[in-house]
């Protein structure tokens, strides 16, 4: 992929819009950037024996009731470097059924939310089928709301083994209904779920977490050896008043502004990247604190938003899909790092 891509049309076969078939292998590159979903569809479905490779991409804006973003049926799903966010489904954005075999390597499940009728469905990984292999190494599950569970095992879930190992984070997601609220869980007596997380994530996030790039394959950034330099800027409080009084940004968050987030203008050495500096950044900001709950920065120019992502060292670059609102080019986000504002 060169750019997002916003599924608007059938692909041939079935109902999903993106439908992979048969014993064939296929791949997708995401390079960064998106994959979004289309309404009253499920976004991909793997099935039929089909293996995807699905890598470096993220899966979002799926939302209808009777959908999930990636469906795999009687198949295989092999992601890595792969965020799911912002999906609206009836069984959270992947669903795994019958005879399928899902290889999770450095995900992220963020703010996705379960909808539909359905009592028991997890609200990021649902597994409705029997005989299921899902194996998580490597994972994020941040603020997803659904029930009862965040990975969910059906009764009918027979033979099916959902393994977590390696880093495995859950922070701030909503669990409802007859259930009391647990990250993950059986709905019945079948199936098996075992935990080998180690409880002993590094602090700064994933350190060995390989980064989206907007430009290429995901690879491990070196750091630069020589200060990375720019034109000096006065310094500016790092206060959302004074900010935005000084830059004529304007910020925003779920909470409001005194709820524990913090911002401060970056110049070039507080990027830090030095082929970013040398694109002529038109502006930058840090964010931490409180991101969580959901914050939005709106830039004074239009531009292209990067976001450099703290969960990860050396921090990951990751492209950003913005609004432009009143000549502000607007972006959301929902864990600390900085966001740079590079010309179109």
């Amino acid at each position: 992929m060169t750019s997002d891509c916003t599924v608007t049309s059938s692909m041939v076969g079935g109902s999903s819009y993106l439908w992979f078939d048969a014993s064939g292998a296929f791949t997708i590159n995401g390079n960064g950037y998106s994959i979004i979903g289309p309404p009253n569809q499920t976004t991909i479905s793997v099935v039929n024996g089909a293996t995807l490779d699905l890598n470096d991409v993220i899966i979002r804006q799926n939302t209808h009731a009777g959908a999930v973003a990636v469906n795999v049926f009687g198949s295989r799903l092999n992601a890595r470097n792969v965020i799911f966010r912002d999906n609206a489904g009836n069984g959270g954005p992947l669903s795994a059924l019958a005879n399928s075999q899902i290889y999770l390597e450095n995900v992220q499940f963020l703010n996705n939310r379960r909808v539909g009728t359905t009592a028991n469905v997890g609200s990021a990984i649902n597994v409705p089928g029997g005989n299921v292999l899902v194996s998580v190494t490597n994972g994020i599950f941040r603020g997803n709301a659904g029930r009862p569970y965040v990975i969910g095992v059906s009764t009918a879930a027979t033979g099916t083994t959902v393994q977590l190992q390696g880093c495995i984070t859950f922070q701030n997601n909503i669990n409802t209904g007859n259930t009391p609220a647990a990250n993950y869980g059986r709905y019945g007596t079948a199936g098996t779920i075992t935990d080998s997380n180690t409880g002993a994530c590094p602090a700064a996030g994933f350190s060995y977490w390989l980064s989206l790039t907007p430009s290429g394959r995901s690879k491990k950034k070196k750091v630069p050896t020589a200060t990375p330099t720019s034109t000096p800027r006065p310094q500016i409080a790092a206060t959302h008043v004074a900010l935005q009084a000084a830059t004529g940004a304007t910020f925003g968050a779920t909470f409001g502004l005194d709820s524990g987030v913090h911002f401060r203008q970056l110049d070039g050495a507080g990027i830090g990247i030095q082929s970013i500096i040398d694109a002529g950044y038109l502006e930058a900001f840090d964010v931490w604190g409180y991101v969580e709950q959901g914050v939005e920065v709106c830039f004074p120019q239009i531009g292209r938003v990067i976001f450099l992502d703290a969960n990860t060292s050396p921090r990951a670059i990751v492209p950003l899909e913005s609004t432009v609102m009143n000549g502000q080019t607007c972006v959301s986000i929902n864990s600390p790092g900085s966001l740079v504002l590079l010309p179109n």
